[in-house]
């Protein structure tokens, strides 16, 4: 998605349980460290505790730098906390990833405070990777897909079709099963 000259692009991302959530992200986070992409985390939920005990037993790399990622929930979706959060730290010189996680209303919320923020920036280009737990968003999956460019799952970064098999952007079909997963509208 382009705002003007700024470009955020959107990655979304499904998981069954926060253990699953971790499992998922940390090599995914690894690798992106190797990267020299700093990573930002807007989480409702906190899961740092799952992160710390995973870390411990996984030969990563960059164990220290994953660590001293903030895990802990953030519980405003209020501009003003957010803002902070991303001038705090966001680094212009850096690639930037946030990863958001929550219940749609502070995804959502989240994810407008991040564009407005972005638009007044100095930040040219983000990626945000909207973290959803498939038993709260499984009945709106097709319009969680075409609202983001990619999905990431525990094989890194795919398009959409690759993962969801049958999938159309944009299709509203009344009742339409994806090829190859759980999920159907």
């Amino acid at each position: 998605m382009k705002k003007g000259n700024k470009k955020i692009e959107k990655l979304c991302s499904f998981y069954v349980s926060n253990w699953h959530l971790v499992t998922m992200l940390l090599p995914y986070i690894n690798h992106q460290i190797d990267e020299n992409v700093k990573i930002i985390t807007i989480l409702e939920n906190d899961i740092e505790e799952y992160i710390q005990t995973l870390v411990k037993k996984l030969n990563l790399k960059n164990k220290n730098e994953i660590l001293n990622i903030k895990w802990t929930s953030i519980k405003s979706k209020k501009y003003s906390d957010i803002a902070k959060k991303l001038k705090d730290e966001m680094k212009v010189e850096k690639r930037n990833m946030i990863f958001i996680n929550g219940c749609s209303s502070y995804i959502e919320k989240n994810n407008a405070n991040i564009e407005k923020w972005i638009e007044k920036s100095q930040i040219q280009s983000v990626k945000v990777i909207d973290l959803f737990e498939v038993t709260e968003f499984n009945n709106h999956i097709m319009e969680i897909l075409d609202a983001h460019d990619k999905v990431l799952n525990t094989s890194g970064e795919k398009e959409i079709e690759e993962v969801f098999e049958g999938y159309v952007r944009g299709e509203k079909v009344e009742t339409k099963k994806v090829v190859g997963s759980n999920f159907s509208e």
